[in-house]
């Protein structure tokens, strides 16, 4: 089982069109950020290889491509925000390649949503009349764990700004040792603050994360975007043996950010795979 994380920049991406500062001019390659997407490889209980998309961000194309990905078994979506389901149209190839359709799970709003932005895909009436993505929507539940590929996915509540949204916690509840160093892991990108009031308190939800991958924008306070030190408080509290920082802007030089961070805490990249 291997967590690759497939882009971890923010929604304009780095480098930003047009700007010329220090890092959209860098040349270390962990400063070029796709648009914030992962994918979570594992082999079943039958022995089949599995690859579960979280977020299809615009570059989902480019991102595949560098990556050598051959399939897509499961979508999961955080939000309906377009750095995080626009590359959902890309999806169409792996349908063919795959001979089925593809589960996306949401929760309902984002699957309305989806829906509005997409009516060709998940409205359209009889067989696909063009080469079209093919996906089969299934809403979840804040808090309510459902099964994947032998995984135990637990939706977890998060606030993006007023927008309430989800991140996804993966166990595995055989306890298999070849996946004891990943699990238990949480991915909770576009955070700006974790609900603490039931029913939906999302401080339980986490305990006990070992892998967690967390948002974090830049130093500078956002309305919707956790800042660098937000982040390595909420990674404390969660107590998790290491924190990978996503969604990054440039603001943030790799190298230079890196050397500022607490042990246990790095700023993720493009093509990073973690094990």
């Amino acid at each position: 089982m291997q967590l690759r994380f497939l882009g971890t920049g923010t929604s304009a991406g780095v480098p930003i069109i047009g700007c010329a500062c220090s890092v959209c001019t860098s040349t270390d390659p962990r400063d070029n950020r796709t648009r914030t997407s992962a994918v979570l490889e594992l082999t079943d209980a039958d022995g089949h290889p599995r690859v579960i998309l979280i977020d299809a961000s615009p570059d989902l194309r480019q991102q595949v491509l560098r990556e050598g990905i051959e399939r897509i078994d499961a979508i999961l979506i955080t939000h309906d925000h377009a750095d995080h389901v626009f590359g959902l149209d890309e999806v169409r190839r792996f349908n063919v390649m795959m001979e089925s359709s593809i589960p996306v799970y949401a929760d309902g709003a984002t699957h309305t949503s989806l829906r509005r932005v997409f009516p060709y895909i998940l409205d359209r009436q009889g067989p696909a009349e063009s080469f079209v993505s093919d996906l089969t929507p299934i809403t979840v539940e804040p808090l309510v764990p459902f099964e994947l590929f032998g995984l135990t996915v637990t939706p977890v509540p998060l606030l993006h700004g007023r927008q309430p949204i989800l991140g996804f916690r993966f166990d595995d509840p055989v306890r298999r040792s070849d996946r004891d160093a990943l699990l238990p892991l949480s991915y909770c990108t576009d955070v700006s603050a974790f609900p603490d009031r039931e029913p939906l308190n999302a401080w339980p939800a986490l305990a006990g994360t070992r892998t967690l991958v967390l948002d974090c924008l830049r130093h500078r306070p956002h309305p919707t975007h956790l800042t660098v030190e937000q982040a390595v408080e909420a990674s404390a509290r969660i107590g998790a043996s290491r924190t990978f920082l996503v969604h990054m802007t440039h603001d943030l030089g790799h190298a230079e950010t890196q050397r500022g961070l607490p042990g246990g805490v790095a700023l993720a990249y493009d093509g990073l795979i973690v094990t």
